[in-house]
Protein backbone atom coordinates (compact mmCIF):
# COMPACT_ATOMS: atom_id res chain seq x y z
CA UNK A 1 0.00 0.00 0.00
CA UNK A 2 1.23 3.65 -1.25
CA UNK A 3 0.12 6.12 1.66
CA UNK A 4 -0.75 9.89 0.50
CA UNK A 5 2.84 10.87 0.95
CA UNK A 6 3.95 8.98 -1.17
CA UNK A 7 5.68 6.35 1.21
CA UNK A 8 5.46 2.62 0.71
CA UNK A 9 3.96 1.13 4.12
CA UNK A 10 4.18 -2.61 2.13
CA UNK A 11 6.34 -4.62 4.38
CA UNK A 12 9.36 -6.00 2.91
CA UNK A 13 8.33 -9.41 2.18
CA UNK A 14 8.79 -11.22 -1.04
CA UNK A 15 5.88 -12.23 -2.96
CA UNK A 16 4.18 -15.94 -3.04
CA UNK A 17 5.83 -16.37 -6.49
CA UNK A 18 8.94 -15.89 -7.54
CA UNK A 19 10.72 -15.57 -10.93
CA UNK A 20 14.51 -16.43 -10.84
CA UNK A 21 16.96 -16.44 -13.52
CA UNK A 22 20.00 -18.54 -13.79
CA UNK A 23 22.75 -16.94 -15.61
CA UNK A 24 26.14 -17.01 -16.59
CA UNK A 25 28.45 -17.82 -19.71
CA UNK A 26 28.65 -20.56 -22.31
CA UNK A 27 29.03 -23.93 -20.52
CA UNK A 28 28.62 -22.63 -16.99
CA UNK A 29 26.82 -25.08 -15.51
CA UNK A 30 23.31 -23.57 -15.64
CA UNK A 31 21.23 -26.71 -17.14
CA UNK A 32 22.87 -28.98 -14.76
CA UNK A 33 21.87 -26.19 -12.01
CA UNK A 34 18.55 -26.16 -12.65
CA UNK A 35 17.90 -29.82 -13.22
CA UNK A 36 19.78 -30.21 -9.60
CA UNK A 37 17.58 -28.09 -7.79
CA UNK A 38 14.17 -28.59 -9.41
CA UNK A 39 11.36 -30.66 -8.05
CA UNK A 40 10.18 -31.25 -11.39
CA UNK A 41 11.19 -32.56 -14.27
CA UNK A 42 12.68 -29.58 -15.87
CA UNK A 43 12.19 -28.20 -19.22
CA UNK A 44 15.33 -28.48 -21.30
CA UNK A 45 16.28 -26.58 -24.80
CA UNK A 46 19.43 -28.57 -25.44
CA UNK A 47 20.90 -29.35 -28.93
CA UNK A 48 24.07 -31.11 -29.80
CA UNK A 49 26.99 -28.85 -30.73
CA UNK A 50 28.60 -29.47 -33.83
CA UNK A 51 31.15 -28.32 -36.20
CA UNK A 52 29.15 -25.54 -37.85
CA UNK A 53 28.92 -23.96 -34.10
CA UNK A 54 32.44 -24.10 -33.23
CA UNK A 55 32.88 -20.68 -34.70
CA UNK A 56 29.96 -19.14 -32.64
CA UNK A 57 30.70 -21.58 -29.73
CA UNK A 58 34.27 -21.96 -28.66
CA UNK A 59 34.96 -24.62 -26.10
CA UNK A 60 38.29 -22.80 -25.07
CA UNK A 61 38.27 -24.90 -21.18
CA UNK A 62 34.93 -26.60 -21.70
CA UNK A 63 36.10 -28.88 -24.24
CA UNK A 64 33.50 -32.12 -22.66
CA UNK A 65 31.14 -29.83 -23.78
CA UNK A 66 28.57 -31.36 -26.13
CA UNK A 67 25.21 -30.16 -26.03
CA UNK A 68 24.07 -25.97 -25.49
CA UNK A 69 21.06 -24.20 -24.89
CA UNK A 70 19.53 -22.71 -27.61
CA UNK A 71 16.16 -21.11 -25.56
CA UNK A 72 16.03 -21.49 -21.64
CA UNK A 73 15.83 -24.35 -19.08
CA UNK A 74 12.84 -24.12 -16.72
CA UNK A 75 12.07 -25.75 -13.41
CA UNK A 76 10.63 -25.00 -9.75
CA UNK A 77 11.42 -25.79 -6.41
CA UNK A 78 8.79 -25.14 -3.35
CA UNK A 79 10.23 -23.08 -0.75
CA UNK A 80 7.75 -23.53 2.15
CA UNK A 81 3.46 -23.62 1.77
CA UNK A 82 3.74 -19.65 0.39
CA UNK A 83 6.63 -19.71 -1.67
CA UNK A 84 7.25 -20.81 -4.79
CA UNK A 85 10.66 -20.14 -7.34
CA UNK A 86 10.40 -20.87 -11.04
CA UNK A 87 13.59 -20.59 -11.91
CA UNK A 88 14.55 -19.47 -15.83
CA UNK A 89 18.13 -20.50 -17.33
CA UNK A 90 19.21 -18.46 -20.09
CA UNK A 91 21.02 -19.29 -22.96
CA UNK A 92 24.84 -18.01 -22.67
CA UNK A 93 26.33 -17.63 -26.34
CA UNK A 94 26.32 -14.15 -27.41
CA UNK A 95 23.83 -14.61 -30.10
CA UNK A 96 20.65 -15.33 -28.09
CA UNK A 97 21.10 -12.60 -25.84
CA UNK A 98 18.43 -11.14 -27.47
CA UNK A 99 16.17 -13.83 -25.31
CA UNK A 100 17.57 -12.28 -22.26
CA UNK A 101 15.25 -9.16 -22.72
CA UNK A 102 12.13 -11.58 -22.73
CA UNK A 103 13.30 -13.92 -19.79
CA UNK A 104 13.87 -11.09 -17.29
CA UNK A 105 10.41 -9.43 -17.52
CA UNK A 106 8.71 -9.88 -14.56
CA UNK A 107 11.89 -11.55 -12.11
CA UNK A 108 13.37 -10.69 -8.92
CA UNK A 109 16.50 -11.99 -8.72
CA UNK A 110 18.92 -14.16 -10.72
CA UNK A 111 21.98 -16.59 -9.65
CA UNK A 112 24.99 -15.68 -12.10
CA UNK A 113 26.87 -19.06 -12.46
CA UNK A 114 31.04 -18.04 -12.86
CA UNK A 115 33.19 -20.23 -13.94
CA UNK A 116 36.84 -19.58 -13.05
CA UNK A 117 38.26 -21.33 -15.97
CA UNK A 118 36.25 -18.73 -18.20
CA UNK A 119 35.45 -16.40 -15.46
CA UNK A 120 35.31 -13.25 -17.83
CA UNK A 121 32.41 -15.10 -19.48
CA UNK A 122 29.90 -14.30 -16.76
CA UNK A 123 30.59 -10.25 -17.52
CA UNK A 124 27.86 -10.06 -19.75
CA UNK A 125 25.64 -11.71 -17.47
CA UNK A 126 26.67 -9.35 -14.44
CA UNK A 127 26.30 -6.09 -16.20
CA UNK A 128 22.55 -7.28 -17.12
CA UNK A 129 21.34 -7.37 -14.02
CA UNK A 130 23.02 -4.10 -12.69
CA UNK A 131 21.88 -1.97 -15.31
CA UNK A 132 18.41 -3.66 -15.22
CA UNK A 133 18.36 -2.96 -10.58
CA UNK A 134 17.54 -6.72 -10.37
CA UNK A 135 19.18 -8.55 -7.12
CA UNK A 136 21.64 -10.95 -7.93
CA UNK A 137 24.31 -13.24 -6.31
CA UNK A 138 27.40 -15.00 -8.17
CA UNK A 139 27.63 -18.25 -7.58
CA UNK A 140 31.10 -19.80 -8.51
CA UNK A 141 30.38 -23.22 -10.02
CA UNK A 142 33.56 -25.15 -8.99
CA UNK A 143 34.16 -27.49 -11.36
CA UNK A 144 36.85 -30.67 -10.75
CA UNK A 145 40.31 -29.66 -11.56
CA UNK A 146 39.47 -25.84 -12.27
CA UNK A 147 41.43 -23.33 -9.77
CA UNK A 148 39.60 -22.24 -6.50
CA UNK A 149 39.67 -18.61 -5.90
CA UNK A 150 38.63 -16.41 -3.01
CA UNK A 151 35.18 -15.11 -3.14
CA UNK A 152 37.62 -11.71 -2.91
CA UNK A 153 39.44 -12.68 -5.50
CA UNK A 154 36.41 -13.38 -7.45
CA UNK A 155 34.65 -10.22 -6.49
CA UNK A 156 37.49 -8.32 -7.45
CA UNK A 157 38.07 -9.43 -11.34
CA UNK A 158 34.56 -9.42 -11.89
CA UNK A 159 34.28 -5.87 -10.70
CA UNK A 160 31.63 -6.49 -7.83
CA UNK A 161 30.40 -4.17 -5.29
CA UNK A 162 30.97 -4.85 -1.87
CA UNK A 163 27.00 -5.49 -0.96
CA UNK A 164 26.83 -8.50 -4.21
CA UNK A 165 27.46 -11.74 -2.59
CA UNK A 166 29.59 -14.00 -3.83
CA UNK A 167 28.95 -17.93 -2.97
CA UNK A 168 30.82 -21.32 -3.98
CA UNK A 169 28.65 -23.47 -5.63
CA UNK A 170 28.68 -27.13 -7.33
CA UNK A 171 26.07 -27.01 -9.77
CA UNK A 172 25.32 -31.04 -9.99
CA UNK A 173 24.47 -30.99 -6.04
CA UNK A 174 21.21 -30.08 -5.00
CA UNK A 175 22.33 -29.06 -1.20
CA UNK A 176 24.32 -27.06 -2.72
CA UNK A 177 22.03 -25.09 -5.84
CA UNK A 178 19.59 -24.45 -3.22
CA UNK A 179 22.19 -22.97 -0.78
CA UNK A 180 22.51 -20.09 -3.71
CA UNK A 181 19.21 -20.07 -3.63
CA UNK A 182 18.83 -19.43 -0.01
CA UNK A 183 21.68 -16.41 -0.58
CA UNK A 184 19.76 -15.06 -3.55
CA UNK A 185 16.82 -14.93 -1.17
CA UNK A 186 18.00 -13.26 1.88
CA UNK A 187 19.70 -10.55 -0.15
CA UNK A 188 16.89 -9.73 -1.78
CA UNK A 189 15.04 -9.68 1.35
CA UNK A 190 17.86 -7.31 2.62
CA UNK A 191 17.64 -5.41 0.20
CA UNK A 192 13.85 -4.86 0.10
CA UNK A 193 14.20 -3.94 3.75
CA UNK A 194 16.83 -1.35 3.18
CA UNK A 195 15.31 0.27 0.06
CA UNK A 196 11.26 -0.13 0.92
CA UNK A 197 9.97 2.55 -1.44
CA UNK A 198 12.26 0.71 -4.88
CA UNK A 199 8.53 -0.01 -6.53
CA UNK A 200 10.00 -0.19 -10.28
CA UNK A 201 9.32 -3.24 -11.82
CA UNK A 202 12.68 -5.41 -12.19
CA UNK A 203 11.70 -6.29 -15.83
CA UNK A 204 12.10 -2.60 -16.96
CA UNK A 205 15.05 -1.49 -18.80
CA UNK A 206 16.62 1.92 -17.95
Amino acid sequence: MVCASGCDSRPATLPATLKILVAGGFGAGKTTFVGAVSEIDPLCTEELLSGLSEGADPVDGVETKKTTTVALDFGRITLDERHVLYLFGTPGQERFWFLWEELCAGALGAVVLADTRRLADCFPAVDFFERRGIGFVVAVNEFDGAYRYTAEEVRAAVGLGPRVPVVRCDARLTSSGTGALAALVHHLLTTRSAHPANTSDPGEPP
